[in-house]
């Protein structure tokens, strides 16, 4: 899907352009058009790229062909700007992530994205401009600043879901923590490097941006961008506090399993300790009550045996009660 939108002070904003009038609209210098190309095959898009717009073959490439990190590019009359959205599939699956492309050539008068799927803060704010126009008004590079901060929103929802199930899991980890509270810890970790990793290169993208003289950015519009990168900073730094407390529930997760795996062995030694005594009296007289092979009648009388069962019945008990006079358990 193809879709332009076209802004001027006295018409307002047009939408009902088709790609036949892309030459006309980027001629007049009072305009302010925006393209957006959303999962079109790359044999449409590229003449369209190249022959109205004029952007170099290497940048068309890297927009349509090939997957980067966030960065900028500045071939002087445009800027090329590659974006990372991401977004939650579901409202709380946190371990359910899209990670979008975002392909971004700014110009004096335009702004041409490009990805392969529908990216929320991008149809956001398409509604948003049609709507309201004062953005349209303050140029091209007011626009980009918009987009920017839609995308850079959109990771604050993935935090308060991550952090939630955070809590979750610490709650779990002491009432009852089983081996899925151990693979949602790392589907949780695993989650939050991702976002890391998104976050940082795009960071310093916003920060050549709102830093860097570029010919289609004005002086003045410098100052949002910056806005953006304060956002950016700050994220990184929940993400770091994310990750601290993840690995302090992995660590949790490991004491509590250990300190289970202690109170079972401990218990277990006592049951053996209490009938150590026991074997070991059984093992000492045979246990040959009845019908001896040899006269050993004063051992082997009801005398004897009511006698030996008293003390098989008292030792455990007397074992028991010198343990817990110990503080064994």
């Amino acid at each position: 899907m193809i879709r332009i939108l076209f802004y001027k002070s006295d018409q307002g904003v047009r939408k009902d352009l088709a790609l036949s009038d892309l030459p006309e609209i980027l001629q007049d210098p009072d305009g302010l058009v925006w393209v957006d190309f959303e999962d079109t095959p790359p044999e449409t898009d590229e003449p369209i790229l190249r022959e109205n717009f004029g952007f170099h073959p290497l940048a068309i490439d890297d927009a349509l062909q090939e997957t980067h990190v966030p960065k900028v590019d500045d071939w002087d009359k445009y800027l090329y700007i590659v974006l990372e959205a991401v977004y939650l599939n579901g409202e709380t699956k946190f371990d359910d992530l899209s990670v979008e492309e975002l392909d971004v050539f700014l110009g004096r008068q335009y702004m041409v994205t490009h990805h392969n799927r529908p990216i929320p803060a991008v149809n956001h704010l398409w509604q948003y401009v049609e709507r309201d126009d004062r953005t349209l008004r303050n140029g091209a590079d007011a626009l980009l600043y918009r987009l920017a901060d839609e995308v850079v929103a959109g990771f604050m929802p993935i935090f308060e879901v991550l952090d939630d199930e955070i809590d979750r899991t610490e709650d779990e980890l002491f009432n009852h923590p089983t081996t899925e509270t151990l693979e949602r810890i790392f589907s949780i970790k695993r989650s939050i490097v991702h976002l890391r990793r998104i976050i940082a290169p795009q960071r310093e993208v916003l920060n050549r941006l709102a830093r860097d003289e570029y010919p289609t950015i004005d002086a003045r519009a410098r100052v949002y961008f910056r806005d953006v990168y304060d956002h950016l900073v700050r994220q990184y730094e929940i993400t770091e506090s994310l990750r601290d407390l993840i690995g302090g529930s992995l660590d949790t997760y490991l004491s509590v399993v250990n300190n289970r795996m202690n109170e079972i062995m401990r218990t277990l030694t006592v049951i053996t300790t209490m009938f150590m005594p026991l074997t070991f009296i059984v093992g000492f007289f045979g246990m040959n009550f009845f019908a001896p092979a040899v006269n050993l009648r004063p051992w082997t009388d009801s005398l004897a045996f009511a006698f030996s069962l008293v003390i098989m019945a008292i030792t455990p008990i007397l074992m028991y009660w010198w343990m817990r006079h110990r503080g064994w358990f």
